[in-house]
């Protein structure tokens, strides 16, 4: 039927190469895409009254990569996720995500998914009915949706129990498929391991991967430094409010 659509050969061929050089650009805007920076955080600073929590941030991380950040408690880790997620304002410079200026032109990243601190959900719900209600804000997905969610995270969605009775490390896996369930372009996962033992941690580091490799961004912060290692593309160590790359 395609053939049939042209008078001769000749006019084929030049439709084939016309479509040959139209995929390869496509092909090459889609690279150029992926290379450029899907988050920038430019010279950040954060203040609370007369304290500097975030020294002059700068750095730039690309889409489908996973970028560590490690340091103590009290280094600026949390409170910088908390910036490049919209929680808190900056102080001084700038974040982009996904070419969007965070806090003036958009007060979320439109694609984002977030576990910072202990996941908070409603304690005399399921886990299921928890990430029901949170998906109704939005409406994005289905009820099958979810339940993919919560298996990915090796929880089972029709577990009757309240999720007072959780363990928590349950309570991490539920705030893990919270965090995935939407299918956000961009995590990010502040000691997404914590509560877990050692088989919940492969399980989530396997998860992880799985989502990088469909070109999610991922920004992990954790204690562990295996976890780090096995994950990471970049990792960047936070002291003080300062920042370096490792």
């Amino acid at each position: 039927m395609f053939y049939h659509n042209f008078q001769n050969e000749s006019e084929l061929l030049n439709a084939c190469a016309s479509m040959e050089l139209g995929s390869m650009l496509v092909a090459i805007k889609r690279k150029a895409n992926r290379m450029e920076p899907y988050i920038e955080v430019m010279h950040v600073t954060k203040k609370f009254k007369e304290d500097t929590v975030l020294h002059d941030i700068h750095v730039s991380m690309e889409r489908g990569k996973v970028y560590g950040f490690s340091g103590n408690n009290g280094s600026g880790k949390t409170v910088l996720m908390k910036c490049i997620c919209g929680f808190l304002p900056v102080s001084e410079g700038s974040i982009r995500v996904a070419g969007k200026v965070i806090g003036r032109e958009i007060d979320f990243p439109e694609s984002v998914g977030v576990i910072i601190e202990m996941p908070g959900f409603l304690s005399n719900l399921t886990g299921m009915r928890n990430l029901e209600i949170l998906a109704g804000l939005r409406r994005k997905i289905s009820r099958e949706q979810i339940r993919h969610a919560i298996e990915k995270t090796g929880l089972d969605p029709d577990l009757k129990k309240s999720v007072s009775k959780y363990s928590l490390g349950m309570r991490q896996r539920l705030g893990i498929a919270q965090a995935i369930m939407e299918d956000p372009e961009f995590l990010i996962l502040d000691e997404p391991f914590n509560g877990l033992d050692k088989h919940g941690v492969a399980e989530i580091r396997a998860l992880l991967l799985d989502l990088k490799r469909h070109e999610k961004t991922i920004i992990l912060a954790s204690h562990n430094s295996e976890d780090i290692r096995i994950l990471c593309d970049e990792v960047y160590e936070m002291d003080g409010g300062r920042m370096r790359l490792l």
